[in-house]
């Protein structure tokens, strides 16, 4: 099976890009607080703020899957991709 790609703007992809550096760096803050045995509540925030980063990220790929991916797919008759983003929108839920 061929490989399946997506081309992103270079706006959204490095708007993206940008998102995902701030997570890795909210990640890597959560482990040295851990690391350095910082209070559990002062943990969770972070842990929190870096779910709704990553959450973020998902809505936007979401939105361009939905605007181009999706709506292309459409275009050429083919009812393949509605099945494809159900399935990933109940996996966000």
């Amino acid at each position: 099976m061929a490989e399946v790609k997506t081309i992103r703007n270079n706006e959204l992809k490095s708007d993206l890009i940008k998102r995902m550096n701030r997570v890795i760096g909210q990640m890597n803050g959560v482990k040295k607080m851990i690391e350095e045995d910082k209070y559990c509540g002062d943990i969770l925030i972070q842990l929190a703020a870096t779910r709704n980063a990553i959450d973020s990220i998902s809505d936007l790929v979401l939105d361009n899957h939905m605007h181009h991916c999706v709506k292309d797919a459409i275009k050429n008759d083919d009812d393949t991709k509605l099945d494809e983003v159900m399935t990933l929108i109940r996996r966000f839920k």
